[in-house]
């Protein structure tokens, strides 16, 4: 089984995000400006064009300082796509009985694979993509010819052993396009451009540390970590330097039947847009590429209950008892309305202990949540009040402050709500 295998499907949504848009047709405006993600320019066209990027850098950090890597960065390499009619004379437009053909930069998946040995770096791995021109027969209409012009670039690793007892290293990874020669015009540089470039790396030997949420001991050397142009995340056990803002572990919903490359929601919209599509524009889309001829295909023959899939779907049933009759003007809402819940009396475990009504507690507020005031509250001490769950099956611990601020809020009603994860249980002489 080949090491990306788990993480394929969101690499290929980030390879192909802003491809081709709604409503999918090569003479729609937004079409003809593309690839806005991960795309490093020649350094010709850096030179003019400030605001374009050559190059990205990924920092992550290794726990450990001896591992082998499998190292893949993926893009996408433009090609121009002309029309000819049936005597190879360039044409604006070709007709065939389904479809409608014009002018149009489609792009090839490429792929550098690099395997290495931590002690063996620093490195630096040149490589090049060649041009080329092939021409496809559209029947008896004429051909399409399809030119790439060549691509070279390095990608450079090295390592950064990090003092300490914890024997962590950072790694370094730049990958720069050194194309030469090319447009001084940005739809004519992105055709010796890496489009929608991303990087996939493995190890033997060590673990990845995520960035996002670092171990304790270990968020020092995550905030020194400097990422340009890309970002790495956690994806199963490899790592997936993105040009899109991921969280750890990213998935592609199981709804999704096809590349529309979104959550669910808006693969339904997206949809239900494509069936709407006139007669001579869907003749458009089958001729604007292939990608977009195999989607409108897919959304044409789409059953019904694949369609409802994405609609609405329930990820998982909870086993509950049947309620105890209530009076009708109870709302659905109401602990009172489920006898399965009583929060004055339920309790929840944090760590070995069993934290209800009464129990004293240390509030350890988290980093993600919303409310800025809350760095207030870290180390206060409070009594918890009762134990609640949302509809969506989440813990919640109300708690009421010590002091005067806890007897407004008793008095009030009105109590600080807390996950599990962020309260201290106080124990013996607390």
């Amino acid at each position: 089984m080949n090491r990306f295998d788990a993480v394929q499907q969101v690499a290929d949504a980030l390879l192909f995000e802003g491809y081709v848009l709604y409503p999918y047709r090569a003479s729609d405006g937004k079409n003809r400006v593309r690839w806005q993600f991960g795309v490093l320019m020649p350094p010709d066209y850096c030179a003019v064009d400030g605001s374009e990027r050559g190059w990205s850098q990924t920092e992550c950090l290794l726990d450990g300082e001896q591992a082998g890597l499998i190292v893949r960065v993926r893009f996408l390499q433009a090609q121009r796509r002309t029309v000819l009619d049936a005597d190879e004379v360039e044409v604006a437009s070709l007709q065939t009985d389904d479809a409608t053909y014009l002018p149009w930069d489609e792009a090839v998946v490429r792929t550098v694979d690099l395997t290495v040995d931590l002690r063996r770096l620093p490195r630096e791995f040149p490589f090049r993509i060649a041009g080329g021109t092939e021409i496809e027969a559209i029947g008896t209409a004429g051909f399409l010819r399809r030119t790439r012009l060549p691509v070279t670039g390095v990608v450079a690793l090295s390592i950064k052993p990090l003092h300490g007892p914890y024997g962590v290293t950072r790694l370094r990874i730049r990958v720069e396009n050194t194309t030469p020669d090319s447009s001084s015009e940005r739809v004519g540089a992105l055709r010796q451009a890496l489009i929608a470039h991303h990087i996939l790396v493995a190890a033997d030997g060590c673990r990845f540390l995520s960035l996002l949420e670092p171990p304790e001991w270990a968020s020092a050397y995550a905030a020194g970590c400097e990422n340009l142009g890309v970002y790495p995340v956690l994806a199963d056990d490899v790592l997936l330097s993105s040009p899109i803002i991921l969280y750890d572990h990213p998935r592609i919903a199981p709804e999704s039947q096809g590349d529309l490359f979104d959550a669910t929601e808006i693969d339904e919209i997206l949809s239900l847009r494509t069936m709407t599509l006139t007669d001579d524009e869907k003749r458009e889309v089958r001729g604007t590429d292939p990608r977009a001829a195999e989607l409108l295909a897919r959304v044409d023959t789409m059953p019904q209950e694949f369609l409802d899939r994405l609609h609405g779907t329930v990820r998982y049933l909870r086993k509950v008892t049947e309620p105890e009759p209530t009076p009708a003007d109870t709302p659905w809402w109401d602990p009172g309305n489920d006898s399965t819940v009583s929060p004055e009396t339920d309790t929840v475990m944090i760590g070995a202990v069993a934290v209800g009504n009464g129990a004293r507690v240390r509030l350890r507020p988290g980093i993600r949540r919303a409310d800025a005031q809350d760095m207030f509250l870290t180390g206060r001490l409070g009594t918890v009040v009762a134990v609640l769950s949302d509809v969506d099956g989440q813990t919640h611990v109300a708690v009421a402050l010590d002091g005067a601020e806890g007897e407004v809020q008793r008095s009030h009603g009105r109590y600080l709500y807390f996950s599990p994860d962020e309260l201290e249980p106080l124990v013996g002489a607390e």
